[in-house]
């Protein structure tokens, strides 16, 4: 290398110490380009709170399903809701507030997405979208459908269908689509699929409530599983990013 090459080379700067010298919030996998105001920061708060209650939920999931039906159905679950709809069946009166509670827990962090659309938008799915090709396709998908349907979309969130519903209700948010609009036909789509499911869980009847009573002799252990695998993919994700960072 001559003496000049190496002084150039010298005076470029590293990806290392230029990557030490970006601030916290400038990072790829943050859904903001701008120094976040503090709407920026509880919405992506609010977001971290979804995800921690989507782990906890799929690990107490079981156990609620056989234990308390009632409450998993009022957080909005579908299998709570057939399981309901079944206990209706042979006689239990609880269904018509489980239907209502349920209409509010399909939709409980509906407005986040929206809001993080008005945000963010298509940084948000940007960053979503990162993971993997596949899941690029998925969202792109899902974009398209959105941004052509409107409220269409949001209906369609709510089929027993493989759609990133999140995708959905962040595009409606950057499009524009009004808070009361947005919240008034989520409840009304969240009210027709709750009954739905009741409806499907009264006519199965009786022999879903006999399968649950034989479930719910290996509710404990199959929750303890789903927690340790939750934790092993944590731990090796953590641990396969700090490898790929040395």
């Amino acid at each position: 290398m001559s003496d000049t090459e190496a002084e150039d080379a010298r005076d470029e700067p590293s990806a290392e110490s230029e990557a030490a010298e970006r601030p916290w919030w400038d990072d790829p996998s943050l859904p903001w380009r701008h120094q976040p105001t503090r709407s920026d920061i509880a919405c992506f708060t609010w977001l971290s709170v979804i995800a921690v209650y989507s782990i906890v939920i799929s690990i107490a999931r079981p156990t609620l399903a056989g234990l308390a039906p009632h409450v998993l159905a009022s957080l909005g679950s579908w299998t709570g809701l057939v399981l309901v709809g079944a206990r209706a069946a042979v006689g239990d009166p609880w269904w018509p507030l489980v239907w209502f509670l349920a209409t509010l827990g399909l939709i409980k962090f509906d407005w986040i997405y929206w809001w993080a659309g008005r945000l963010w938008g298509r940084e948000l799915i940007d960053v979503w979208s990162s993971r993997s090709p596949r899941v690029r396709r998925a969202n792109e998908r899902a974009e398209r459908f959105a941004r052509k349907y409107d409220v269409l979309a949001i209906a369609v969130g709510f089929l027993p269908i493989p759609i990133p519903r999140g995708v959905i209700l962040v595009v409606l948010g950057e499009a524009g689509t009004s808070l009361r609009k947005f919240l008034t036909v989520s409840v009304v789509c969240s009210f027709i699929t709750s009954g739905a499911y009741l409806a499907l869980g009264y006519w199965i009847g009786e022999p879903a409530v006999r399968v649950m009573e034989v479930y719910g002799q290996y509710l404990v252990w199959l929750s303890v599983a789903i927690l340790v695998v939750t934790v092993a993919s944590i731990w090796w994700k953590q641990r396969k990013q700090a490898t790929n960072r040395v």
